[in-house]
């Protein structure tokens, strides 16, 4: 059996649906059980009660587990888990002193490979729902208000995710990897922006801010700290006029190419409609 952490979020409900459609037993943790609507057949769980009877591989999606492991990593061996594919981060790859995000998951890769359990770490780019955030403005006025619009990210679809993450739990060849993931196609925010146009059918453009009033409308969301908030404008500065590298993972792994951006918007566009 496979026990799944954020089992509701946008890579574990693709995770959950990936692995029991090939027909695996998943156990999936969210926070409420019994709003979860995950496909039939698969066992639900609350969270806090972490039940690991019966499970082989845990994935570990670190944000929920942002403030530290606990006693997880100790109750996999109690229990005879044997493997933990953790959802890291590109920003792993190279941290730096500034990239707090890099520097959180490295930490948590270093915790999981000391534990003596065997393991994997997808580590994806810019997630394509990243964009999910400008919906409103989208719908709103057909005009994305952020910054550094020409900064260029290569973002993936969370499906892509989904099924890197579902055959590192469930292959043997994927132990001891770090999957480097990305979309095929190195894209500007502005091309983002006009791409989801395309999808809904509507003119949409991206009107550049100042890092400043970007910086305050981010503090706007509680869940952003404001380190986050730095590093984020950080890397967004450090990528206007460069292209950002695209990966091989994905096709590698998967055997097929990493969907596109547009494939990501269209498959999302009610969103933005």
């Amino acid at each position: 059996m496979f026990l799944i952490t954020g089992a509701t979020g946008n890579v574990g409900r693709h995770l959950v649906a990936e692995l029991a459609t090939a027909g695996h037993k998943v156990r999936a943790l969210t926070r409420d059980p019994a709003s979860a609507r995950l496909p039939a057949g698969v066992e639900v769980a609350a969270t806090a009660d972490l039940p690991l009877d019966g499970v082989s591989a845990v994935f570990v999606n670190p944000a929920v587990f942002y403030t530290g492991f606990g006693d997880l990593l100790d109750r996999c061996r109690e229990h005879g888990v044997r493997r933990v594919v953790m959802l890291s981060s590109l920003a792993a790859a190279d941290p730096d002193e500034g990239n707090s995000i890099g520097r959180h998951h490295l930490v948590k890769e270093q915790e999981i490979e000391a534990s003596g359990l065997e393991w994997s770490f997808p580590r994806p780019g810019a997630f394509a729902t990243n964009v999910l955030s400008w919906a409103g403005q989208i719908r709103e006025t057909g005009v994305v208000r952020g910054p550094y619009a020409q900064a260029e990210m290569s973002p993936i679809h969370e499906r892509d995710i989904a099924a890197v993450c579902a055959l590192a739990l469930t292959r043997d060849d994927l132990v001891g990897e770090r999957p480097l993931l990305t979309g095929p196609e190195s894209l500007t925010f502005a091309d983002q922006a006009r791409i989801i146009g395309e999808a809904i059918g509507k003119d949409v453009r991206y009107e550049e801010q100042t890092p400043e009033e970007a910086r305050a409308d981010m503090l706007q969301n509680p869940h952003m700290p404001p380190a986050i908030a730095d590093t984020l404008l950080d890397l967004w500065a450090g990528a206007v006029g460069r292209t950002a590298p695209v990966f091989p993972d994905v096709e590698r792994i998967t055997g097929r190419p990493a969907r596109t951006f547009a494939e990501w918007a269209a498959d999302n566009a009610d969103l933005f409609a």
